[in-house]
């Protein structure tokens, strides 16, 4: 049963009167709060004053008290501020759900409403509002009417469901609510998906399907893997993971403990709101590129993996392919380990030093004590090994070494010593292998990406960790599929955390370095996997023409209908660029907040913003210089795009020429799923053969 506002009867009557009244007990609470804040900012002046008048007076252990006053009162207010930010939240929207639990053991039902942030009101002892992430709250999103059990701090608790409902409130005032004895999840997801798009990426408690909520409340994982359909909400509902584990380990972890590896800024500004607005601080978020600098101590100059990609699109580049493919393998990685044994094994020739009278450090002791350091600088290994002889002659010949006789020795083992620069030692490893063609720089001397985190694999290997990333205790990685055995194996060692890993196979850019989630499991053998194949972003219609695209994808459509995509054939490039036109001008008049014009490579969206940006100024073009995601229109190559969603898309150029490899696939497939609403996709010459049958050329 659906309820509406205009709908008169009891049960609407009472939940009005009951949103009413939590209305009344949350301002009641925030006066209450607004009292104590400003007590306690009266108290700190009265402190602070008092202090500076008898500073004089006051001995040591007085000032320090008085200190401690001030800070302990200024802490006390600021946690009451943020108390009272999460009730002004509450009062525009207290809840979104409710369900009545009879558990076994009693007999009368318990009114649980779930909400953003839990209420409990001090002044009648009472919850009137459930945190999302609460225990008991599972109980909302895994069953429906009748039996239902969830785990408490004090054990299992098992009872009985009798009755769910669901609400949209907006501004205090309930929109319409739900009360279902199926699953009511149905008609509010519908709700929901069918709005026109936000600026960016925004919550989903109130729709949080089964199969998502287990994931999200998976807290044993040490790795957890999210195999996830495009529009499958597969990053939303990593960021309620990581939500949901910062309200689970309150006392262990926190906001600065999490780290995200997102694929370019524009994602990382469009994801910026969801912790927020989900009660928690932003978490850092770095992308792969920086970390390689970081990790190469911003010393070597490389391509990016955008700039490799658009490399691969714009040249049929049979080297490029071979290179990239070969140190996209587990054998290139094990390639590595077994030169650096190598150079390890050569990297020191004992000999014994004598020091006469029959004086001598052996060999063997020095060989020993080279390997004890391994991992350490070179310099600094050398004068460990230095240090170690010196205490072993003390030791045996009661002798202490004058200067010049510390200076022989040190010569002396840095002479036993082979010393190789990190640039040389990779140089040298593609020879080792016997494939000097796999090692190729970029333009401007630069390293190619496929080169960027081997070197980092071997640096690790021949000079140590870097253990400036252990503080992290989660770390999230999103587009699993762009990153190689390699990347893997350098993001385990520096990040000895838990992950939570998320992708999508077919959204590959690169395939011939993607991973797929059993190849990353063969480096995290401990990780548990989880599938998500609904796709929730696009229309029915929508969905089944991407999948058309890439039939090999496990996308299983939601029943949202709407307009079919549309494939339209123009007699020349110039009619194309007008209908485009047109469709921008339509998008401007048109109910919808967002439309992505996405191109297939970056100097294709370039080329087509400098046509258009006369007739539309506010066309933004995002690349991977940019930092924020634009509202309105804006136009972008799909690698740019993965991740982000848009009401409307037009795919400019979807003909044969443009589309026709399996890495050309990937990025129509991207393009497509994109769209939320409507998808339009334009061509002047043969169409790809990738789409489906269209109608006649719109330009003859």
């Amino acid at each position: 049963m659906r309820v509406r506002a205009e709908t008169a009867n009891p049960a609407e009557t009472a939940e009005k009167e009951h949103l009413e009244w939590v209305g009344q007990r949350l301002r009641a609470a925030l006066r209450e709060i607004d009292l104590r804040v400003s007590r306690y900012a009266t108290e700190v002046q009265e402190q602070t004053a008092f202090t500076s008048e008898h500073r004089d007076e006051m001995d040591h252990v007085e000032k320090v008290a008085a200190r401690q006053s001030v800070a302990q009162a200024a802490f006390t207010a600021e946690a009451a501020a943020g108390s009272a930010q999460r009730i002004r939240k509450l009062l525009a929207s207290p809840y979104f759900g409710r369900f009545d639990f009879i558990p076994t053991d009693q007999g009368r039902p318990l009114p649980v409403y779930i909400g953003l942030h839990a209420f409990y009101d001090e002044a009648i002892k009472e919850h009137l509002v459930y945190d999302w992430r609460a225990p008991i709250a599972s109980l909302f999103y895994d069953y429906e009417l009748g039996p239902g059990r969830y785990e408490s701090p004090a054990g299992e608790v098992t009872g009985e469901i009798t009755l769910k409902r669901q609400y949209r409130i907006r501004r205090g005032v309930m929109e319409f609510m739900l009360d279902t004895a199926i699953n009511i999840m149905d008609e509010m997801l519908q709700q929901e998906l069918g709005r026109a798009s936000d600026e960016r990426m925004k919550n989903i408690v109130a729709t949080i399907q089964r199969d998502q909520n287990a994931i999200i409340r998976n807290e044993h994982a040490q790795v957890l893997i999210i195999q996830g359909a495009a529009g499958s909400g597969k990053t939303s509902i990593a960021l309620h993971r990581i939500a949901y584990l910062l309200y689970k380990f309150k006392d262990s972890l926190r906001s600065e403990d999490i780290l995200i590896l997102s694929p370019n800024r524009v994602f990382a500004d469009y994801i910026a709101n969801v912790l927020p607005e989900l009660g928690e601080e932003q978490v850092a978020e770095t992308e792969m590129e920086q970390l390689a600098r970081e990790l190469l101590d911003h010393q070597y100059k490389f391509e990016t993996f955008l700039e490799q990609n658009e490399r691969l699109l714009q040249s049929d580049d049979a080297g490029l392919k071979t290179r990239i493919a070969a140190k996209a393998s587990r054998e290139f990685l094990r390639q590595i380990d077994r030169y650096a044994s190598h150079l390890e094994a050569a990297s020191f020739v004992a000999e014994d030093w004598r020091l006469g009278r029959g004086r001598i450090v052996p060999d063997w002791f020095l060989a020993e004590t080279w390997q004890k350091h391994r991992g350490v600088a070179f310099t600094e290994r050398v004068a460990r090994v230095v240090r170690a002889a010196e205490s072993q002659i003390g030791f045996h010949y009661n002798y202490d070494l004058r200067t010049d006789e510390r200076r022989s020795l040190r010569e002396a083992v840095r002479g036993m010593a082979r010393k190789i620069t990190l640039r040389q030692a990779y140089r040298e490893l593609f020879d080792w292998m016997g494939r000097p063609e796999l090692f190729q720089p970029a333009k401007r001397g630069r390293l190619e990406w496929c080169d960027v985190f081997p070197l980092i694999h071997l640096k690790m290997r021949l000079e140590g960790l870097d253990r400036r990333y252990r503080e992290v205790k989660h770390l999230l990685i999103d587009e699993m599929q762009d990153y190689t055995p390699v990347q893997y194996a350098v993001i385990d060692k520096l990040f000895p955390c838990k992950k939570t890993i998320l992708g999508d196979a077919n959204q590959s850019v690169n395939p011939f370095s993607a991973s797929t989630a059993e190849g990353i499991r063969g480096v995290f053998p401990q990780a548990q996997a989880a599938e998500l194949i609904k796709s929730y972003r696009s229309s029915y219609e929508i969905t089944r023409f991407a999948l058309h695209i890439a039939p090999h994808a496990r996308a299983e459509p939601i029943e949202r209908h709407g307009e079919a995509p549309e494939v339209l054939g123009f007699a020349s490039k110039k009619q194309e660029l007008e209908a485009i036109r047109q469709r921008i001008r339509a998008f401007g008049e048109s109910e919808h907040n967002s439309l992505g014009v996405i191109c297939k490579t970056q100097k294709q969206a370039a080329a087509l913003h400098k046509k258009l940006t006369g007739d539309f100024p506010a066309l933004h073009l995002l690349n991977a210089g940019s930092s924020v995601f634009a509202k309105g229109a804006v136009i972008c190559a799909a690698p740019i795009a993965k991740g982000l969603e848009f009401d409307q898309v037009i795919a400019p150029q979807a003909d044969q020429d443009n589309y026709r490899t399996d890495m050309d696939r990937n990025l129509l497939y991207v393009a497509c799923t994109r769209a939320m609403h409507c998808l339009c996709l334009t061509h002047a010459a043969q169409p790809s053969g990738f789409l489906p049958s269209e109608p006649a050329p719109a330009g003859e």
